[in-house]
């Protein structure tokens, strides 16, 4: 299967339809009067869809089984057909779209099972999915245009400003700018000095950078003073980023609630400061991206 630990849980819809077509009006008027012989036709297929619908992963292979958090089973009939329609939900990593087709078909199935004693002329078509939503495709439509926000990047760390090690956490945050879409203004190197970094960041609030993202100097050593030299900076914190991060590391690395990262705004440039590891910072980045870009929305006055 498809490897979805990097992913974020989110609500996800998806809507799929299937048809059934009949070749006489009084197989139609069987199943509105329930006098099919297999019993309440519109019932039992509806039964059946929950159970196609919940057990998708058990028969498509690449399927993850997931939870189904709900499920709604409608129909309409008209003229000759009967048009299923099957809604799914859940909170999870990955869509439903699978499952909501799965389990139009199995109505459908069912459907055709109880009615062909009645009527041979009984047929399926129309198997599809009609919508979907949620992931972060959709976070993509309330973000603004990321092409007009100036990103700089800021590796925070003694070893590689001296030239003792190579950058390779800033490098992780380049390489995700550049999958959204976010030009890179400017890269700087700073020892761990509360100075230097107050410098670089106030530097970069007057040139006009919109996205500051820090990495390293947010663990525990007497040298770690990230957070101690932004948080003075910040017009505003915005805990909720940093928890959302801290929460996604913590189900993936039990040390992540040691972070003492933060993030926040400077007049209208954001500010997120993250761990110094390359793994650290790409998983901070999933956490947050896109759907951290709305803020500038809410800067801007367009969305709350």
């Amino acid at each position: 299967m498809v490897n979805i630990t990097h992913k974020t849980n989110t609500l996800r819809i998806a809507t799929a339809q299937a048809t059934v077509s009949v070749s006489k009006a009084e197989t139609i008027a069987a199943i509105k009067n329930q006098t099919v012989p297999k019993g309440n036709v519109l019932e039992a297929a509806r039964v059946a869809g929950l159970f196609g619908v919940k057990k998708t992963a058990e028969l498509i292979p690449d399927c993850h089984p997931l939870p189904i958090e709900h499920t709604k089973i409608s129909y309409e009939l008209k003229d000759l057909q009967i048009v299923i329609e099957v809604a799914v939900k859940t909170i999870y990593k990955t869509g439903v779209e699978v499952e909501a087709m799965h389990g139009a078909s199995i109505v459908a199935l069912t459907i055709y099972d109880m009615l062909k004693p009645i009527d041979k002329g009984v047929s399926i078509s129309n198997i599809k999915l009609l919508s979907k939503k949620g992931g972060k495709s959709d976070f993509r439509k309330i973000a603004p245009n990321n092409t007009k926000i100036k990103a700089a990047v800021l590796v925070v760390s003694d070893s590689v400003a001296q030239g003792k090690a190579a950058d390779k956490s800033g490098e992780v945050i380049v390489e995700n700018l550049a999958h959204w879409q976010l030009p890179l203004h400017a890269k700087a190197v700073v020892p761990d000095e509360i100075a230097a970094i107050q410098k670089q960041v106030n530097k970069w609030c007057e040139q006009g950078v919109q996205l500051i993202i820090s990495t390293g100097g947010t663990g525990l050593s007497p040298r770690d003073v990230t957070p101690e030299a932004i948080r003075p900076l910040l017009d505003k914190t915005i805990d909720g980023i940093m928890e959302t991060a801290r929460n996604y590391g913590q189900q993936r690395m039990p040390y992540a609630m040691l972070s003492r990262s933060v993030a926040g705004v400077k007049g209208k440039t954001l500010i997120l400061t993250l761990p110094g590891s390359s793994k650290g910072v790409q998983e901070g980045l999933d956490a947050l991206f896109p759907q951290v870009l709305h803020i500038f929305q809410v800067l801007e006055g367009k969305r709350h």
